[in-house]
C-alpha cells in the first residue's frame, strides 16, 4: 500500500452475491489482518443467519434503508446514520425486508478474505456442511 489509497464509489473488490452486493473498501491485507471495511448493498429480503464471532468485533453503520439486527435479548431496527457494534461472543442475525445499504467494519477479522473465498466456491462446496463449517471457523464465524 502506498501512502494513501483512494477507492471511489462503486469500486473495490466486488462480490455480487444472491442476497447482497459487497465492495471491499478496506482490505485486511492493508491492516495486518486487524481491520476491514465492506460496503454492503442489501437486496430486498436479505437475511443473515444467527451466528457469532469469538475474536472479531463487527460494526454496522447504516447508510440506506432499515436493517433489523436480532440478538438473543432484543431486536434493534437500525436506520440511516445508526451504528450498532457487536462485540465477540454475541449471537446475532440480520435481515432487511426492503433492501438497504450499510458499511460493515470488522475489527480483528478478515471478513474480506472470507468473501473472496466464498466467491471462488462451487454450489457443491456450499452444499458440503463439513467444508462450510471448516471455512466459517477459519474466518471466526460460528453458527
Amino acid at each position: 500500500m502506498t501512502a494513501k489509497e483512494v477507492i471511489r464509489n462503486g469500486e473495490g473488490d466486488n462480490y455480487p452475491y444472491s442476497q447482497d452486493h459487497c465492495f471491499i473498501k478496506l482490505s485486511s491485507h492493508h491492516t495486518n489482518g486487524e481491520l476491514s471495511f465492506v460496503e454492503d448493498t442489501l437486496k430486498p429480503g436479505f437475511y443473515l443467519a444467527r451466528h457469532h464471532h469469538k475474536i472479531m468485533t463487527e460494526v454496522f453503520y447504516i447508510l440506506e434503508g432499515e436493517v433489523e439486527l436480532i440478538f438473543d435479548d432484543e431486536t434493534v431496527i437500525a436506520k440511516p446514520g445508526d451504528t450498532v457494534t457487536v462485540p465477540p461472543n454475541v449471537w446475532h442475525a440480520a435481515k432487511c425486508e426492503k433492501g438497504g445499504k450499510m458499511l460493515s467494519i470488522f475489527k480483528n477479522g478478515q471478513f474480506d478474505l472470507y468473501l473472496e473465498r466464498l466467491s471462488k466456491m462451487s454450489d457443491d462446496d456450499f452444499a458440503d456442511a463439513e467444508l462450510m463449517e471448516k471455512i466459517n471457523a477459519e474466518f471466526d464465524i460460528y453458527n
